[in-house]
């Protein structure tokens, strides 16, 4: 027996057959109908998660979003709970008001995290630049020329006075499995570098 052919359409190209997925999601399209229940499933998973990702957001970066009252309690007591179905129920209930923000709302908090996840990368990239820079400055006056080029509106005679002097005050060599003791200079002058770069606006990597 011949099999009965699938009715549908095509659009842009492409076949698609009545009742599936996409011809529920181009009519909801058409006539500006709300998202399918896997849509919203999907949707409200998301919105779960993303509240209690909230948990872990630093007070600095969650106090200027101004979240709802009700939502904070939500996610302190959520906090509070340790027992597994209690906390299942209760990140639900966060689920559900977070679906209540704006989409604002819900983009800056995203920002927020981000931010976050992002700061201790930046950190740690800001420390290990410093700590070229000052290998460099100490090992040769060529990098102060680089330095020079690169950063040209930082105290110049400053940081000369600091490579100077760290450069006087290195440790004569060490016995041997004994890591070198710096002076004060050394500290200063990374201290120096470190502050200099978080007020650049412009690429922090040292040149090769």
């Amino acid at each position: 027996m011949a099999r009965k052919p699938t009715k549908g359409y095509f659009v842009r190209g492409q076949f698609v057959a009545e009742g599936s997925e996409l011809d529920e999601q181009l009519k909801r399209e058409l006539h500006g109908e709300h998202p399918s229940k896997t849509e919203q499933k999907a949707q409200s998973a998301e919105l779960q998660a993303l509240g209690q990702q909230l948990l872990t957001l630093r007070a600095d970066l969650r106090d200027p979003l101004d979240l709802p009252t009700r939502l904070l309690d939500a996610l302190a007591e959520l906090a509070r709970i340790k027992d597994f179905e209690g906390r299942r129920r209760q990140a639900q209930y966060v689920g559900k008001l977070m679906r209540q923000l704006d989409e604002a709302q819900i983009a800056a908090i995203r920002a927020a995290l981000d931010a976050q996840r992002q700061g201790p990368a930046a950190e740690t990239l800001l420390l290990h630049t410093a700590e070229r820079w000052r290998e460099r400055l100490l090992d040769g006056d060529t990098a102060l020329t680089d330095w020079a080029q690169q950063f040209p509106t930082t105290d110049l005679q400053q940081l000369r006075a600091l490579v100077r002097q760290a450069r006087k005050d290195a440790p004569a060599a060490e016995p041997a499995g004994q890591a070198p003791r710096h002076a004060k200079a050394y500290r200063e002058l990374f201290q120096w570098i470190r502050a200099a770069l978080e007020q650049q606006d412009i690429d922090i990597e040292p040149a090769n």
